[in-house]
């Protein structure tokens, strides 16, 4: 990556491995049509369905936890969240796979670009358990991070030489003149 350009990063959950028996299907909303199930519904569901929609409801949730951890960490940075969704035995949808998208945004000074490096590391690895995806993104922003640094670096280094270069370039009585300057604020 190269500093001065814009990119944009997609942070979030794996897709979950949907149980045998079962339908996948994408879905980009980021609604939800989580109610809770109602006692009659319950009663239709075979133990291993019961069982089937208790996880997808423990993924549901961990996959929203997820995602809402890179909304928050990323701040200005961070796009809606969207989710993939999968149908259980009781008819209902459940997220099982999402993303947030994350713009990174070069800044007009290394330290700028320094400062949104770690906002999309913080927002990638924001999540209690980031993903493969979530190191990925990670790591490429420390990257740009430390260009940024090396660049600000030889900025001051260059700041340093243009004065010392200024300093030799003086005559000693204008070195003399400067350094016994008496000033009242």
């Amino acid at each position: 990556m190269q500093i001065g350009s814009n990119n944009s990063y997609s942070i979030g959950t794996n897709v979950y491995q949907q149980p045998q028996g079962t339908n996948k299907e994408e879905n980009k909303e980021s609604s939800t049509q989580k109610d809770s199930q109602s006692s009659n519904t319950q009663q239709k569901l075979e133990p291993s369905e019961q069982q089937q929609v208790n996880k997808l409801q423990a993924r549901d949730t961990e996959v929203r936890a997820h995602e809402s951890a890179h909304k928050a960490a990323g701040g200005g940075l961070a796009g809606s969240a969207s989710f993939s969704y999968q149908k259980g035995p009781d008819g209902k949808m459940y997220a099982i796979g999402g993303e947030v998208p994350i713009s990174f945004k070069e800044g007009s000074t290394p330290q700028e670009t320094i400062t949104n490096a770690r906002q999309v590391v913080a927002a990638a690895m924001a999540p209690a358990n980031p993903s493969p995806q979530d190191y990925s993104v990670a790591s490429s922003a420390r990257m740009v991070e430390m260009q940024a640094q090396q660049e600000l670096i030889k900025e001051m280094q260059d700041k340093l030489n243009a004065k010392e270069s200024y300093g030799e370039n003086r005559s000693p009585q204008e070195q003399e003149n400067t350094s016994n300057l008496d000033i009242a604020i």
